[in-house]
């Protein structure tokens, strides 16, 4: 992506520093890049990887800011965005949130109102550069602003736009948890395997190429999930009694109840965050 934007980081954490990284990769000159946190170590670290701007003062960072984006832990978002308030009312830039569970209406209503925001829920791989973000845009986000928001979460994975925030929650519970999901089947495989004979590393490594393989195929196909399984399957075999061992233990419920109740674990974070920012 290679465009005149100036954008500023709030926040210089995992998240800032692959979405930085990507940016560059993409094109970004360095020059147009600002991050303010107040960790100096984390702040020095970034400029000479990087090559950026830094401040351990954020309105000095955001000061020509085009894109403003929000990188700091949601119990922090509310002061944040009080001390810029003033400056994304005079400057209207896009200002993109990374900060979970944080509605776009508790935000825009800390930044003064009449802010374009969109609302993004990137994971945990897109530090890696294979991250999977769903994006909500409000009213008041121009079709220009929406292309710079894409090309940003982009440049560490794919990225999504969701029609109703309230779809984030279900985002949440799907990909933003769900990394942790796939952490732990690929442990109980290793347990399992090493039950069965193999060593911890033998059995790691087969789990881990194994799943990459099934990613890799599921991604590059155009069947569904359900077709490639059927495909693998052979009627009698070993991969039919396995399977049949899962549907017995009713699996397909238990990943049914467990992303419901992230999701609606998402919401009461919400709740509490949106609250806890007026309290």
């Amino acid at each position: 992506m290679t465009n005149s934007n100036t954008i500023a980081f709030i926040g210089g954490g995992n998240m800032a520093r692959s979405l930085i990284g990507g940016l560059i990769q993409d094109g970004t000159a360095p020059e147009q890049i600002w991050v303010s946190d107040r960790n100096a170590e984390q702040l020095q670290a970034l400029q000479q990887r990087f090559g950026i701007h830094t401040s351990s003062d954020n309105l000095t960072a955001a000061a020509e800011a085009d894109v403003l984006v929000l990188a700091v832990k949601p119990q922090v978002l509310h002061s944040v965005a009080s001390e810029l308030q003033a400056l994304v009312q005079q400057r209207q830039p896009l200002v993109i949130s990374v900060a979970a569970g944080i509605r776009e209406q508790d935000l825009n209503r800390w930044l003064g109102g009449n802010v374009a925001i969109v609302r993004c829920m990137p994971n945990t791989p897109a530090l890696i550069q294979t991250g999977a973000s769903g994006l909500y845009a409000n009213a008041q986000v121009s079709a220009s602003q929406r292309d710079q928001a894409e090309s940003i979460l982009r440049a560490v994975g794919i990225a999504l736009w969701l029609e109703h925030e309230a779809q984030m929650d279900a985002v949440t519970a799907l990909s933003g948890s769900g990394p942790a999901y796939f952490f732990l089947f690929m442990e109980a495989m290793q347990n399992a395997a090493q039950a069965l004979g193999l060593s911890a590393d033998q059995a790691k490594l087969l789990t881990l190429q194994t799943a990459l393989g099934a990613s890799k195929m599921a991604l590059e196909s155009e069947e569904d999930c359900a077709v490639l399984r059927q495909r693998v399957t052979s009627p009698g075999g070993t991969t039919e009694r396995a399977l049949n061992s899962f549907e017995h233990d009713d699996l397909r419920a238990s990943v049914q109840r467990a992303l419901n109740a992230a999701c609606e674990r998402s919401r009461e974070l919400a709740d509490q965050l949106g609250q806890a920012g007026d309290a």
